[in-house]
């Protein structure tokens, strides 16, 4: 295994480009099995989740090609099972559920894995497709489902936390290819659930809807290939924007779609951050001392849980008190004591995070636990004092694309090193 060591406190400055979004990049792989066609998709990133994708598609019978930042799959499926040992290693390749059962009538998948971030059951997933006539049980670790003829339905898939994405998408994908007409209410209107129904309806799919709550899915006999472009990772450019508020840093967060972190800007621009649309980037600025602010996450378009790490890395050193509430998964704390071994004031009261902001981080040893509370540590690795090493980044390698190398490009000192 490898880890960062981080030089803290050196001046940041300049451009960071972001790359394709690595939640929609998942699902739309797996929207490949819809079609013996050829699938070209463009601004693939390159990370750990999407090399595993490409080999689960591989062992389900397609060929996969990739090059650069692009993928090409052909070839039909001939395997119905999913293997566990990769499906454990993320929760987003357990979307081969849905399009595996419109394709062959079968699926066999193993129970997902992925960041150890509090319970993410898949009932939401089950209702779904249970929904669209399928027949399913669970038997040594999997998901074992069959489906004589999909047909098309109405459901609701709102759960406790709010509606699920891969949920969504697993119902959007099998759907496509259903007889008949399906209705998701309470679908999730998260950006790559957009990306993914403009996949679908590149490949001939016919849906109206997505990117809002309720999807409207006619189901077609066939899918074809189709040339895509991956968007951008929202995701990945929220951790820049936040990146830049902690370091107090004038930089430039290329190909970063500001309409999709209107949340997030309106609470920088509420605690102080100059955060302006610049064309297709956006642009941040810091010239005064920040001030605390609470924040809830929510499913989108409210404040992310995948930036909830992140934010609070911010929160550590702006002082005064600020309180994290996490609604989409509750447990997602794990980071707490690790930024606390820097030097970090915050306490975990029930599902609350109490940050008591303090002027300076030091730099210490500490341990990534999932993807985004790594992406936390770095954050309070570059604005601390001293030196900070990180240990298990290959959480990070799963969902960030080079990034000591994009952190070097604005004036961070980090290297990679073997542990």
């Amino acid at each position: 295994m490898e880890k960062f060591i981080i030089e803290g406190g050196k001046p940041l400055k300049g451009e960071i480009r972001v790359s394709g979004s690595k939640n929609a990049t998942l699902p739309i792989l797996a929207a490949s099995l819809l079609t013996d066609g050829v699938c070209e998709i463009r601004n693939i990133p390159k990370l750990r989740d999407t090399l595993t994708m490409c080999k689960l598609l591989r062992s389900l019978g397609k060929t996969v090609e990739i090059s650069a930042n692009k993928v090409v799959i052909s070839g039909s499926v001939n395997n119905h099972v999913a293997d566990y040992k990769l499906v454990s290693t993320m929760r987003g390749s357990f979307c081969v559920l849905g399009p595996l059962l419109a394709k062959l009538g079968k699926a066999k998948v193993s129970m997902p894995g992925g960041c150890v971030i509090g319970v993410r059951p898949i009932d939401l997933h089950m209702k779904g497709i249970m929904a669209l006539g399928v027949k399913a049980d669970f038997d040594g670790g999997y998901v074992i489902a069959t489906a004589t003829k999909l047909q098309g339905s109405q459901m609701y898939l709102g759960g406790t936390f709010g509606s699920s994405v891969l949920a969504t998408a697993n119902v959007m994908m099998a759907a496509s290819l259903a007889h008949g007409e399906t209705i998701i209410e309470s679908a999730a209107c998260e950006p790559e659930i957009e990306d993914l129904g403009n996949f679908l309806s590149g490949m001939g799919a016919k849906i109206e809807g997505h990117g809002t709550p309720r999807i409207v899915i006619n189901g077609v006999r066939k899918l074809n290939g189709i040339s895509y472009r991956m968007g951008s990772d929202r995701i990945e450019a929220g951790t820049f924007l936040l990146l830049a508020a902690a370091a107090k840093s004038d930089i430039l967060v290329k190909d970063a779609q500001y309409n999709h972190l209107l949340a997030l800007v309106d609470k920088l621009q509420s605690i102080g951050v100059d955060v302006r649309k610049d064309g297709g980037d956006i642009r941040v600025k810091v010239k005064k001392t920040l001030r605390p602010a609470n924040i809830v996450t929510h499913p989108h378009p409210g404040f992310p849980t995948d930036l909830q790490a992140q934010y609070m890395a911010l929160m550590a050193i702006t002082p005064g008190v600020s309180i994290i509430t996490d609604r989409v998964f509750p447990d997602r704390f794990m980071h707490i004591a690790e930024l606390n071994r820097m030097g970090a004031q915050i306490r975990r009261d029930a599902g609350v995070a109490i940050v008591e902001g303090i002027k300076h981080l030091y730099g210490a040893p500490v341990m990534a636990s999932d993807l985004r509370a790594s992406a936390a540590l770095v954050i309070a690795g570059l604005v601390a004092h001293g030196k900070t090493e990180i240990y298990r980044i290959y959480h990070l390698d799963r969902g960030y694309e080079d990034l000591d190398g994009k952190l070097t490009g604005i004036g961070a000192k980090v290297y990679r090193e073997k542990e």
